[in-house]
């Protein structure tokens, strides 16, 4: 008889959302063939038909002007991270990785102040630099795309004298090349957390230092992107002599789990099921698809419901052009198995590497006969800032400090959940302020100033 993992495992109401999930995604897939076949006046009619509708029954009126609807619909129409760039007078430079198991990973840099440009590009400016890293789902984008100059942390950065970079994962907007393998096939696709520690972050910052002739640099992450530099610091024991400081916006390490009770119980269940539903590419593909067809309040009012469901986020610190704007920004290509990675972690209550015996049973004994490795984030040597929402469902304070060693920092935020860290209304004065003291704190550290690193880092607020 053909082994059922399942069984046993899920209850009745599992198995009606595992159905009912399925259904919906077909009928998804259906629409989307549909729409592709459409010729463009006829989507366009329905574009025009949702966006008159929307104003109907919403009250909300398109035609009343403020600078921020204006700096939001610059910001919702820039096709890439240098449209965005421009909007505010800032010129950037792309750079090219070549990981060492072949990927080719897209770097942003903005290095002069606003209105100049850097006449020596692809060299070294003598300034301090900083690395910015995304989350899941996103890309560089969503470090610029704000309505406003004096809340984008990278454009502060870049004024208070910093040679500012972006990286981004393999399989997004910006890296969706290997030298090996098509994005069209599984094996593209075949990565997990495990790959951006072991090769993304390490390559790419050993990329940035190489071309600023630079010692260290600081770090500073959001979401994913602090999961990434947690999991590359403990395995790699010399990245830690290049980060001279790691700041950690909305870290992520081993969250708890998600708002929604029945996703969140069968993902923990068996996190695999990702694969049934998504393939082994990339995983929400069409979101692009949906969002160049749907009138863009009405993608944002969509996005804030399923933030809402999923993750018990109200997003209440940030305005609503500020979502129309960024919302347009959020979405980027990223692997099922990343995803699957972060049930597996979920299940676990551990920053675990991926499992891939997924299948095989617990053995419910005083001593287990198997355990997935986990990263050694308690041997991380750079010196760790965490800023993190006190509303913010998927930051566990306490289980993350057991994790990390003693010198770590962190920060409570009031009244921030997860994206508010990066496009809140008061970022300009709850979240920059604090990420420029760490950074002129520990960038120009030396090594052997061991006491003022621990009395820093000893003051760990409680949450």
């Amino acid at each position: 008889m053909p082994r059922l993992p399942l069984l046993g495992r899920l209850s009745s109401h599992d198995y009606v959302a595992l159905v009912l999930g399925g259904f919906a995604l077909v009928i998804e897939s259906i629409l989307h063939l549909i729409i592709l076949c459409l010729p463009k006046p006829v989507i366009g009619w329905f574009y025009k038909r949702s966006r008159a509708l929307f104003h109907v029954f919403s009250g909300f009126n398109p035609k009343v002007g403020t600078e921020e609807k204006e700096a939001a619909e610059k910001v919702l129409n820039a096709t890439d991270f240098e449209d965005l760039c421009r909007i505010q007078g800032y010129t950037h430079e792309e750079h090219v990785v070549l990981t060492k198991d072949g990927y080719l990973l897209g770097l942003h840099r903005l290095s002069s102040k606003r209105g100049e440009k850097n006449t020596n590009p692809g060299h070294s400016t003598g300034k301090p630099v900083v690395y910015l890293h995304h989350g899941l789902l996103m890309n560089s984008e969503v470090w610029v795309c704000i309505t406003e100059p004096q809340r984008c942390l990278a454009f502060v950065l870049v004024e208070q004298g910093y040679d500012v970079w972006f990286g981004n994962n393999r399989g997004n907007k910006y890296s969706k090349k290997s030298i090996h393998h098509g994005p069209n096939t599984t094996k593209f696709w075949d990565f997990s957390i495990d790959d951006f520690a072991w090769h993304d972050i390490p390559d790419s910052i050993d990329h940035i230092l190489n071309v600023t002739k630079a010692k260290s640099l600081g770090y500073v992450g959001f979401s994913q992107g602090t999961a990434q530099a947690f999991a590359a610091l403990s395995i790699h024991p010399e990245l830690n002599e290049k980060i001279n400081v790691f700041i950690a916006l909305a870290p992520a390490m081993s969250p708890a789990g998600l708002a929604a009770p029945i996703v969140d119980g069968l993902m923990k269940s068996s996190p695999t099921l990702l694969f049934l539903f998504f393939g082994r590419k990339s995983i929400l593909s069409s979101a692009s698809m949906w969002q160049s067809i749907l009138y863009p309040p009405i993608f944002t009012a969509f996005i804030d419901k399923s933030l809402d469901w999923l993750f018990d986020w109200h997003s209440h610190n940030i305005t609503e052009y500020q979502k129309i704007a960024a919302f347009a920004h959020l979405y980027s290509y990223a692997s099922v198995k990343s995803v699957v990675h972060w049930f597996q972690i979920m299940r676990n209550a551990t920053f675990i590497m991926y499992d891939d015996d997924v299948l095989s049973p617990v053995v419910r004994t005083s001593v287990s006969s198997y355990r997935p490795a986990r990263f050694p984030t308690r041997n991380i040597a750079s010196p760790i800032v965490l800023l993190y929402g006190d509303s913010d469902s998927l930051v566990d304070i306490d289980s993350m400090l057991s994790q990390l060693p003693g010198h770590t920092y962190a920060k409570r935020l009031h009244g921030y959940e997860h994206l508010d860290i990066l496009w809140g209304a008061n970022v300009d004065r709850d979240v920059i302020p604090e990420v420029l003291a760490a950074l002129s704190r520990f960038s120009e550290r030396k090594k052997d100033i061991v006491g003022e690193d621990l009395s820093y880092s000893a003051a760990v607020k409680a949450p």
